[in-house]
């Protein structure tokens, strides 16, 4: 058999074992997507939404509040206070938790053979999009997920250019009230300003924990407050707090401002670049008077 004999035999050969490995693939394409979702955390209960899902959440926490459909949803406690009992009743085939969750309650479901999957608290706008993309893989929705992560990258980024010849300003992102918390550049909060076209007078700290005499000595231009309880008159008293401060910029100017925390702490990437879109105009306000149409309101 000469050389090129055998060369023709081994082509076909390999071809006939490629189109066999195929067919095999079609015919057994994996284990099913999981049908009923149980989620332990407000941002994850959101998502499932988000991705197209809603109808296989089948139970989350008293605080997914998010979207409206979620507050129907067949309730299993708080995000740290769960019901090992009422869980196990809904027979999940796949449970939701964030770092939240304490690992005894997470380990006591792994232990009865519920499967568990946990995601970390996101540092980072890339993080937010590699999370979201994490949960589109586990619920066999990866195409919508990258199109969602794709359309939020686009609004970023025209924020960021909309922004990207103005001059810089200093923001102080509150994210807490007793005790007073900031944003701090190890957390996805920092690049609200950082992309809005802010500098962070906290983004060197550590730790999120500050005293109002530092805010006061580094003399923020800008003021946002997004802290939890703003729908019981704390951050309006916040608000009124940092107003009374003549000698902080963003006293004089009148540039304090309240956010939706669940906006500013849990965000999706579509949310995220939302509510990254707001920050911008109030860190300056030029830009909604003058923004391409990329950055107009969804």
């Amino acid at each position: 058999m000469g050389t090129q004999t055998r060369l023709l035999f081994s082509l076909f050969f390999f071809l006939v074992f490629f189109c066999a490995l195929t067919s095999w693939a079609q015919l057994c394409p994996g284990p099913p997507s999981p049908a009923r979702l149980v989620s332990l955390s407000p941002l994850l209960t959101e998502n499932i939404f988000v991705l197209g899902a809603g109808d296989r959440l089948i139970g989350n926490t008293v605080y997914c509040q998010r979207p409206k459909a979620a507050q129907d949803k067949e309730k299993i406690g708080s995000v740290q206070e769960l019901s090992i009992e009422k869980i196990v009743s809904l027979k999940p085939d796949l449970i939701l938790a964030s770092n939240l969750t304490s690992r005894q309650q997470i380990d006591k479901l792994r232990a009865i053979g519920l499967r568990v999957e946990t995601f970390g608290q996101p540092a980072s706008f890339a993080d937010i999009c590699a999370h979201f993309h994490r949960l589109g893989v586990m619920l066999g929705l990866e195409a919508q997920a990258e199109s969602i992560i794709a359309q939020a990258q686009a609004k970023v980024e025209a924020v960021r250019d909309a922004v990207a010849q103005l001059p810089r300003r200093k923001v102080f992102l509150q994210v807490g009230a007793n005790p007073l918390f900031s944003s701090v550049n190890t957390s996805f909060t920092h690049d609200f300003i950082e992309f809005g076209g802010g500098i962070n007078i906290a983004g060197e700290q550590r730790l999120g924990a500050m005293k109002t005499e530092q805010v006061i000595a580094l003399n923020p231009e800008v003021i946002l407050i997004a802290v939890m309880g703003s729908e019981d008159g704390l951050g309006a008293e916040e608000k009124n707090r940092w107003l009374r401060f003549p000698t902080i910029d963003a006293a004089q100017s009148g540039q304090v401002y309240l956010l939706d925390p669940d906006l500013v702490c849990s965000p999706s990437p579509l949310t995220f670049a939302e509510t990254l879109l707001t920050v911008a105009r109030l860190i300056h306000p030029e830009v909604a008077n003058r923004r391409p149409p990329s950055l107009a309101a969804p």
